[in-house]
């Protein structure tokens, strides 16, 4: 099983998870206007499961440390399998929540206030499950972050009114924030599910022989892990990922289905029109499946060096990696009106300066 041993990778590896989880969405508009999102979305969670089996059956079970993910199945205890489970039942009531709610609301009202709530819950709710880091840092970051989300959002909401919905607004208002709730605790139930590694025969001798100093790295995963046990009935992160994208996959059969048949905004649509899209719509739904698990596995993975708060709060930075594709590519604010420009810049230097907070809270 590949494990990291570095922090500076786990920040990489965290750096993907923004590009993916900021860019999936794209695979949406790629599919067409005339491919509803709910029939978007089960493609979506296929494309999760395959990627997370991929991952477990490649990483997750080739090499000498740690354990196969089959062999990491048998030993798995039932908690541990519920806890990553039922992360993946939170997510996806959170992610539909949160689609329902910018179709209602728009960005200005979904994003600070669900994906803002998320970020800020998300991470102290991390912290104090794994308190690695420094937490003045870690929420000077955080704030900042969250600061640039409530930009972006004040951004969107300079452009031109789309035609109303006819919904409430309260509505959208109180969609956001159980998706913010539900947002900012799927990654804890993940992370719960997770086995430590245990170096006990690295850590006496380096007590005995060279003190704290050199132990640190050690713990941090900064030194070779040769050696090292797993902790057991805990899952790996390939194998917590598999269980988490099953959790998704199932509850959309009752979560999706419900969508369908009770949209928040919009007609109903029949669950059997799923069968009548073309390859390419479906195509276009596994890819962003895919490309949103990538970006969860690794960060799965980094947690175990990074620790699960910052790996959460700069996974969760893709809301600005998002913002890029609106800007740079879909050109979303080309009709809006001056001093909006202004304001995207505030955002993203609030962005960067956030992110490299957050990195320079494990340094």
């Amino acid at each position: 099983m590949f494990l990291l041993e570095s922090y500076p990778i786990a920040v990489c590896f965290c750096f993907i998870t923004m590009l993916c989880w900021g860019s999936w969405g794209n695979a949406q508009k790629a599919a067409g206007k005339t491919w509803r999102f709910e029939l978007f979305y089960w493609d979506y969670v296929i494309g999760v499961l395959l990627t997370a089996l991929a991952f477990a059956f490649t990483l997750g079970s080739q090499g000498e440390l740690g354990r196969s993910f089959l062999a990491d199945l048998q030993q798995a205890s039932g908690s541990a399998l519920c806890s990553a489970f039922l992360g993946g039942v939170v997510f996806n009531a959170a992610n539909i929540l949160l689609v329902a709610a910018i179709a209602i609301s728009g960005m200005a009202v979904a994003f600070p206030v669900g994906i803002g709530l998320a970020l800020i819950l998300g991470v102290a709710l991390n912290y104090f499950a794994d308190q690695a880091g420094d937490p003045v840092l870690l929420g000077a970051g955080v704030l900042l972050v969250a600061l640039a989300i409530i930009i972006n959002a004040k951004a969107y909401g300079k452009l031109p009114k789309p035609e109303e919905t006819g919904a409430s607004k309260t509505k959208g208002l109180v969609l956001a924030l159980v998706c913010g709730v539900l947002m900012s605790t799927f990654y804890y139930f993940v992370a719960a599910s997770l086995a430590k590694v245990e170096v006990p025969a690295i850590t006496e001798t380096l007590e005995a022989s060279a003190g704290t100093s050199v132990l640190k790295d050690v713990t941090a995963g900064n030194l070779a892990l040769d050696g090292a046990k797993l902790q057991d009935g805990k899952l790996t992160p390939y194998t917590a990922n598999v269980v988490f994208a099953l959790g998704i996959f199932l509850s959309s059969f009752l979560v999706v289905t419900f969508c369908q048949l009770k949209p928040f905004v919009g007609t109903p649509v029949s669950p059997l029109a799923f069968f009548k899209g073309s390859f390419k719509e479906h195509f276009w739904g596994w890819i962003g499946g895919a490309v949103w698990a990538v970006g969860m596995t690794l960060n799965v993975v980094a947690s175990g060096v990074a620790s699960p708060a910052i790996s959460y709060g700069l996974g969760q930075g893709a809301t600005l990696v998002a913002a890029i594709w609106g800007v740079f590519i879909w050109r979303e604010f080309r009709e809006a009106p001056k001093g909006t420009g202004t304001l995207l810049f505030i955002m993203f230097l609030s962005f960067i300066l956030g992110i490299a907070l957050i990195i320079a809270a494990k340094l």
